[in-house]
């Protein structure tokens, strides 16, 4: 290891050895569960808090659409960040919008400011902006077979982040009986905060010249069918995630369901998105990439399906779980496609621009899902999912991508 300052936390090698391997994974995990914490905290309270602040009540899943495009906007320049200084300097900037995000939205609630919230989930979003390279920076210094199970192991983290997450709302949310949410939105910024102490210890490879400076042109890249499939697939999988959640708590809120109730179906559905991470990088190195999304997405579908049967709490609960699963496979697979489509000094403009183009596309869906709920109902916005699955389905179908990442 060279002995320079930077050194104590990355690598100029381009492999690491099994030990920092294992280190980094290990980390990653943890600070993924911990940032999964934060994000569940504004799915879980965002539609509820903006229903009692917003000056309209149309607007009340504005702050977690206002999320959503905190990370399409971040996602390039976070990108940027690591691409010329590592990925750890990237980390500490995203941890850094963490802690902002949970001061700005306590003060927020305290001070009835709708607006103020929304400014507050736009630095959560960027927060979650750099926690999705977490999955990719697995992946570095790691050799082609056992890639995307790295990938998808530090990607089961969130099932600490599905139990921590909700039961941080649960505990902290009558703290303060005159601001509800308010202490809670504190103890996320703590949350945050300890999730950047974990990241100082990951070690990776520091970007070198050519990283920076070379690899084919973005067009080039993004005019790969693989490429446009895995973007296709993975945007659907999260848009249609992100479209569903969004409404479900506010929509259990309206079928006369309880806030604890509501919690704990979130729990579980953050539990269901990345509980199967721990076996879906056998899977798909198993089976290949594309057998897994479409599996996934059949899986989304189902709990459209499942939600249409009907609003009885056990219903919103199914649905949600096996939305959580179909998510899993359909994000890990096309996220272990992209991995196919660059060369290693390509790596950060591509998969930021792959997690641009999927968060762009989430973004559209999370205002349309309150828009839908506010002027018709859960059954609309369950309805409407099915048109970007077929979508999908069809250009899994056109481009048969069922290589195994393995077999590079």
């Amino acid at each position: 290891m060279p002995s320079t300052s930077a050194a104590s936390v990355n690598t100029t090698s381009l492999e690491l050895s099994e030990r920092e391997q294992r280190g980094n994974i290990i980390r990653l995990t943890l600070a993924q569960a911990l940032a999964g914490a934060n994000s569940v905290v504004v799915y879980a309270t965002g539609a509820i808090i903006g229903h009692m602040l917003a000056p309209n009540k149309t607007l009340a899943t504005l702050p977690i659409s206002i999320f959503v495009v905190g990370m399409a906007a971040c996602i390039l320049p976070a990108g940027s960040i690591a691409r010329r200084h590592g990925r750890r300097a990237a980390f500490l900037a995203g941890t850094g919008c963490g802690v902002l995000t949970g001061l700005l939205a306590a003060v927020a609630v305290v001070l009835g400011s709708f607006w103020l919230f929304c400014l507050a989930t736009f630095f959560g979003g960027a927060y979650a902006a750099v926690v999705l390279s977490f999955r990719f920076a697995a992946a570095d210094g790691v050799d082609a077979p056992r890639r995307a199970r790295a990938l998808s192991f530090v990607m089961g983290g969130g099932v600490v982040a599905g139990v921590v997450g909700p039961q941080l709302v649960t505990y902290t949310m009558y703290l303060w009986p005159a601001h509800m949410f308010a202490a809670t939105f504190v103890a996320q910024a703590a949350v945050a905060a300890l999730s950047a102490i974990v990241l100082l210890g990951v070690r990776l490879p520091m970007p070198s010249a050519e990283e920076v400076a070379s690899g084919r042109p973005l067009g080039t890249i993004a005019r790969q069918p693989l490429f446009i499939t895995a973007v296709i697939c993975g945007a659907v999988s999260y848009m249609l995630m992100n479209f569903l959640m969004t409404a479900a708590p506010l929509a259990m809120q309206m079928c006369g369901h309880s806030q604890e109730s509501s919690n704990l179906g979130l729990q579980w559905h953050v539990i269901a998105m990345y509980a199967p991470s721990f076996f879906t990088g056998r899977l798909i190195t198993r089976f290949g990439a594309g057998r897994i999304v479409a599996a996934g997405l059949l899986l989304t579908g189902l709990s459209a399906a499942v939600g249409l049967m009907g609003i009885d709490i056990a219903h919103f609960w199914l649905t949600l779980i096996l939305l959580g699963v179909g998510w899993n496979f359909g994000f890990i697979g096309a996220s272990a496609l992209v991995l196919e489509c660059h060369r290693p000094e390509e790596k950060t403009r591509v998969q930021s621009l792959n997690d641009f183009i999927v968060f762009g596309t989430m973004a559209v869906g999370s205002f349309a899902s309150g828009g839908l709920l506010a002027v018709y109902d859960w059954n609309m916005v369950l309805w409407v999912s099915f048109a970007p699955l077929v979508l999908a389905i069809a250009a899994l179908m056109l481009a048969r991508p069922t290589r195994s990442i393995a077999t590079d």
